[in-house]
């Protein structure tokens, strides 16, 4: 269904913040915005509306969208569950331009503003969202060494002795899992495509079961499927307690033929970049896998944790580690999305804060290439630490994400680089780091509570302090290359060796001492907000944006 009219200017509030901490919003925030912090105002979303041409599928093709669309609406309302709880609660607590940010947010918390509340009488958001009890603290989920605790599959909840128990997502959201599966059943019956026919059936399965092992597998073979769907349990950036915990979503993706086949060429390329990749023997001998593909699509859907506020213009996965090893993964582009955020926002903040000399830098094949080898990197580097201590994601816990966010930022610049003097792609190396700078910019106002966001805050802080770019006497940003080369080399050397060591404490000290925005950005972050220029973008999305 088309999403209701989204707010989209930049309100002030009046009024005072509850210091309560009860998650759910009180009876009071049905009153007018007069009730809010004058301190805090709205962000800028641009809307955007969200459509590609569907003329060539087939009548089947467009009978399946129209069930995935349905399938995608129930990931939606799962993932209310888990980032806050009913949301038919907040939604009837609210009124206006709350209730409508209440909505891009998934809650009361501002996603892009570290968490901030926006409504009355909410307090501080659990870290670990509604996966544990908010009560709970970490050296008791540590002591209870619960079965299947640290599941990606499952949350934790208390008997009516107190004490912590697991339960599978499948059981727990079971009504709305099963009818889900039914739909995505009833698309594979459909299917023309064998791979696409398999992967639904499968996904179906394995939404009721919580193994998406076999149906991840089916999905790295469908390579020549029209129209896509990425749906379940994947990321992890909710549970900001532990990093455990995965958040329904679904991305609906229609493929773009003539760019798909235009990146197809680069995957051959990933074993050798591996192998040249800028740190010692020990952290680069795993060997990435090669079946995997490079592939652009236009999104014309997104529901649940991909669609909470900042949203996500390309994709790569499976997470599953035996998946990547196995197969690698798959890096999708979502070509409509990316440009929307380079034409509404990148070009912008170009305008306000890139000196005019490299304006003409910031290029959207630039953009493109840039976050297209951000997922092709997270194949990159290494998965299992080399002292034992397991794989990465597990020795890191909740200091993972922005690590691997970092990871993937700076050897997606490493190979666009590498590319770039092997005359494999086009255009200036001042094109790719200016454009790069431009869009750290962007990622930083996502701030200090968004894997993105802190890990963007580190690569920033790393180059200034390597002399990557100047401040010039305008107040403006200005590119050194040869000194941003060297200090994107150093920057990978150092995440690769935290990753490979699994140093959680060194990984904690990189953030303490990097992950800040310090006053002089703060000021020029400021100048944005004055000019009005968006910190991301909303969709005026659904089936009848297509025509069905």
């Amino acid at each position: 269904m088309k999403k209701s009219s989204i707010f989209l200017g930049l309100i002030a509030f009046a009024g005072v913040l509850s210091s309560c901490s009860t998650q759910k919003a009180v009876s009071e925030s049905t009153q007018t915005s007069t009730q809010m912090t004058k301190d805090y105002a709205y962000q800028y979303y641009a809307q955007v509306p969200l459509t590609t041409d569907i003329s060539h599928l087939t009548k089947n093709e467009k009978e399946i969208l129209r069930l995935m669309f349905k399938t995608a609406d129930i990931m939606d309302d799962l993932f209310w569950q888990q980032a806050y709880g009913a949301k038919i609660d907040l939604i009837d607590e609210t009124k206006g331009k709350a209730r409508e940010y209440a909505k891009i947010n998934y809650g009361p918390w501002d996603r892009l503003n570290n968490e901030v509340p926006f409504i009355n009488g909410v307090g501080t958001k659990p870290a670990g969202a509604t996966f544990y009890p908010t009560n709970m603290t970490k050296e008791e989920f540590e002591q209870a060494d619960l079965k299947d605790g640290k599941s990606p599959y499952t949350i934790v909840r208390r008997n009516r002795e107190g004490k912590l128990y697991a339960v599978a997502y499948h059981e727990n959201f079971k009504n709305q899992l099963q009818k889900a599966a039914e739909y995505l059943t009833q698309a594979s019956e459909l299917a023309e495509d064998a791979g696409l026919k398999k992967y639904l059936k499968l996904r179906a399965a394995a939404l009721m079961s919580d193994d998406f092992y076999a149906s991840d597998l089916a999905w790295m073979d469908m390579k020549n499927a029209n129209i896509d769907m990425v749906v379940g349990p994947i990321e992890n950036y909710e549970d900001q307690l532990f990093g455990y915990k995965t958040s329904y979503s679904a991305y609906i993706l229609v493929k773009d033929i003539e760019w798909s086949k235009r990146l197809a060429k680069f995957v051959q390329y990933l074993p050798e970049l591996q192998k040249n990749l800028p740190v010692s023997a020990n952290y680069k001998k795993e060997v990435p896998g090669t079946d995997s593909d490079l592939n652009a699509y236009d999104v014309v859907y997104y529901a649940g944790d991909c669609n909470a506020a900042g949203k996500t213009i390309a994709i790569n996965l499976p997470n599953d580690e035996r998946v990547q090893l196995e197969k690698g993964t798959r890096r999708l582009q979502l070509k409509n999305a990316m440009k929307a955020k380079f034409d509404k926002i990148l070009v912008p903040i170009s305008t306000a804060l890139i000196d005019e000399s490299q304006q003409k830098n910031v290029r959207f094949d630039a953009f493109f290439s840039n976050v297209m080898f951000h997922e092709v990197a997270h194949g990159l580097g290494i998965k299992n630490t080399v002292n034992g201590k397991g794989t990465v994601r597990d020795a890191l816990k909740e200091a993972n994400s922005a690590l691997e966010e970092g990871k993937a930022d700076i050897l997606g610049l490493y190979m666009v680089n590498q590319l770039l003097k092997k005359g494999e792609l086009t255009g200036a190396q001042e094109d790719y780091f200016v454009t790069f700078l431009a869009g750290i910019l962007r990622s930083v106002r996502f701030g200090a509570s968004s894997a993105h966001g802190q890990a963007n805050m580190i690569a920033f802080n790393y180059f200034a302090e390597q002399g990557a770019f100047e401040k010039t006497a305008s107040g403006r940003y200005k590119v050194n290359a040869v000194k941003m080369e060297k200090a994107m080399n150093g920057l990978s050397e150092l995440i690769l060796t935290l990753q490979g060591n699994g140093d959680y404490e060194g990984v904690k000290k990189l953030y303490a001492d990097k992950g800040t925005i310090h006053t002089d950005l703060q000021n020029d972050l400021d100048i944005l907000k004055t000019k009005n220029i968006p910190v991301d973008v909303v969709f005026e999305q659904g089936p009848e944006m297509l025509g069905l």
